[in-house]
């Protein structure tokens, strides 16, 4: 089987963690390094080039297009509306889903403090929290987001707890963010696998690893977000788990600067269900007119 993936050292790690699993089985596996529009483009955020798509649309070509059998993606990069042609397949276990600091702790941060991260989800939840504090762009593979906690305008930096542990790298964490204070992205910590709809034999073997689990807990989370509007620039964070086969589900909406911030916790049985429901609660209770005032519309 071909895997397409992007070429950063967490991409790759996240495909070598889908062949190991997919070696077990006595399937052989090549690799299909694709550079994305995220890839090429590391001066502009994130949101200011349509947000969500910008790092999978170019490996889910390749595998459209019959170049590679499966696509490996950051589950937290996908769009929540499904892509033409592909099953999203599911999950591996999911990683740590929290947010790390680097370079110092929150409550160590002096007022008007500097933290640099391309998220606006994080950006509007810290400045809920801490409203004093200023915030920097931040982009570029892990190794430079954390060298920019050395900066002498950045007092800390905001990355993805999951990313950390994979590289390797934990031991730069000043803190990490309980999802009590930041709710993560949806899909935070999740490694998605895609094949082509028509593509049975992918599709079955792909089925064999992912985890049922995360699978559940995801689908909640990627269903609230897509009630939203799926394309939703507001700061959207979403966090599901299980507790004894019951979903539990913690979600927030934002405005960018974090003046306003809706949150509400709901728990069932059916993934899909949950999520939408989540979402009509918050549209109902004040976020219609957020994202009005946005200039969108669920």
């Amino acid at each position: 089987m071909i895997i397409a993936t992007r070429s950063s050292p967490l991409a790759r790690w996240q495909a070598e963690a889908v062949a190991r699993r997919l070696t077990s089985s006595a399937i052989q596996v090549e690799f299909l390094i694709v550079t994305t529009e995220g890839d090429q483009d590391q001066t502009r955020q994130i949101q200011e080039m349509a947000g969500r798509g910008v790092f999978v649309k170019e490996v889910q070509m390749a595998v459209l297009e019959g170049k590679a059998d499966l696509a490996v993606h950051s589950a937290k990069d996908l769009m929540s509306t499904p892509t033409a042609g592909l099953n999203l397949v599911g999950f591996l276990e999911r990683g740590d889903p929290r947010d790390a600091l680097i370079g110092m702790r929150l409550q160590q941060l002096h007022h008007g403090a500097t933290i640099a991260t391309g998220s606006a989800r994080r950006r509007a939840q810290l400045a809920h929290l801490r409203p004093d504090l200023n915030f920097t762009g931040l982009r570029g593979n892990m190794e430079t987001r954390i060298a920019a906690a050395e900066r002498d305008d950045v007092d800390a930096v905001v990355v993805a707890m999951a990313a950390l542990q994979r590289l390797g790298l934990t031991d730069v964490v000043a803190e990490i963010l309980s999802v009590e204070k930041m709710v993560p992205q949806v899909g935070q910590g999740a490694i998605a696998i895609e094949c082509r709809y028509d593509d049975l034999i992918s599709n079955e073997q792909v089925v064999e690893i992912i985890d049922d689990s995360t699978r559940c807990c995801v689908e909640a989370e990627r269903a609230y977000l897509a009630k939203l509007g799926g394309g939703c620039e507001l700061p959207v964070g979403a966090h599901a788990y299980l507790d004894e086969g019951v979903i539990r589900l913690d979600a927030v909406l934002a405005s960018t600067d974090g003046t306003t911030l809706l949150r509400i916790q709901q728990q069932g049985h059916d993934s899909v269900a949950l999520g939408e429901a989540v979402a009509e609660e918050l549209l109902a209770d004040g976020g219609r007119a957020l994202l009005a005032t946005n200039g969108a519309s669920p």
